[in-house]
């Protein structure tokens, strides 16, 4: 009996244990179950008692399928040394812009060219407004909007009808691909010369490390630049339909005939939770692209766009958002002390002429 209780135990604690180990510490749990006085294994102390979860609590916290993934696995540091004093970002490219003062106020890998995901969609919604189409008409889900190259999922059948107007919201709120697709498909011209609408649009816009091959960024030939983006972010939020569509929190949607309703969030953890003032936001992901942010937020008084994109870690793109915040605020507070608001160096005119 002593030897199969030592066996149960090594098969727990994941190392062999001496005999008497084994022995003391199975008659700590037999004790303890039956709520009687238990003695410290470590210590030897006798704690009258004892509550039946104590002695293993350390090893259901390290073991508990709960656990929060960030405890499990911690954020690495920022060891690069290409940023300001005070800000440290996990995101391979970044790029600060104070649009009130037209300053750069920090960026990394600029013009690094990689691909932009989901971001695409923000260039979709551009197009689809430009066009002109009636957000009112009915579009209907077709097999040619199935994600067939890495087979996402969606909650949007094949058949089913919902106006332009939802797919946008869909598309731009909770980064909806078949609504994308859908967007993208439905215009009179066709899906390819709605895409080289998006490429001429970002050429006009002197985006000129960025192209685009879908609506959705599903493809990641869909590439473009940390300062290309805030061009297209700058761009965007002169329209008040994506400034609304990106920053609603959820919404209730359902086919325009029938069919069930389903609740969409935003994938931007920051708007959901309603804590900063965003004007324009769009998230994206692909394993080619990692974790990627664009926003545009009222920032001590401040409109400051932000291009956070291939960073690495579940949370780790809303983190770099509010490191940026931050050390934005505390800047804030000692151009104050000093008297003065604006000491970064002005953008490039060319970039946003």
């Amino acid at each position: 009996m002593r030897h199969l209780r030592r066996l149960v135990l090594i098969c727990f604690i994941g190392v062999p244990l001496s005999p008497a180990f084994a022995m003391h510490h199975t008659e700590s749990l037999t004790a303890t179950q039956a709520n009687v006085r238990t003695v410290n294994v470590k210590t030897g102390a006798v704690s009258p008692r004892q509550k039946p979860h104590a002695v293993l609590a350390r090893h259901r916290r390290v073991f508990s399928p709960k656990a929060s993934p960030r405890a499990l696995a911690p954020e690495p540091r920022d060891t690069r040394n290409d940023l300001p004093d005070g800000l440290s970002l996990l995101s391979n490219a970044a790029y600060i812009y104070d649009e009130t003062n037209q300053k750069v106020l920090a960026d990394r890998n600029p013009d690094q060219v990689q691909p932009i995901a989901s971001i695409t969609k923000l260039m979709t919604a551009v197009v689809v407004l430009q066009q002109g189409l009636p957000l009112d008409e009915l579009i209907e889900i077709d097999e040619a909007d199935v994600d067939k190259l890495r087979h996402t999922h969606s909650l949007l059948k094949v058949g089913t009808r919902y106006t332009r107007r939802d797919l946008l919201l869909m598309a731009l709120m909770a980064s909806e691909n078949r609504a994308a697709a859908a967007l993208g498909r439905s215009v009179p011209e066709g899906r390819e010369a709605f895409i080289a609408r998006m490429n001429a649009v970002a050429a006009q816009l002197g985006m000129n490390h960025t192209h685009f091959e879908d609506t959705s960024g599903l493809n990641g030939q869909n590439q473009s630049s940390a300062r290309d983006l805030a061009l297209l972010v700058h761009f965007s939020a002169g329209y008040p339909v994506i400034q609304e569509f990106t920053t609603t929190p959820q919404a209730v949607i359902a086919p325009a005939i029938g069919g069930r309703p389903y609740v969409f969030r935003n994938t931007n953890m920051i708007v959901r939770q309603g804590q900063w003032d965003v004007v324009v936001s769009k998230t994206g992901f692909i394993n080619e692209s990692g974790q990627c942010l664009v926003m545009q937020a009222r920032i001590d008084g401040r409109l400051t766009t932000m291009v956070l994109l291939d960073s690495h870690g579940r949370f780790s793109r809303i983190n770099d958002a509010q490191r940026v915040r931050k050390w934005l605020e505390y800047r804030a507070v000692q151009e104050a002390k000093l008297g003065q608001r604006d000491v970064s160096p002005k953008l490039n005119s060319q970039a946003r002429s």
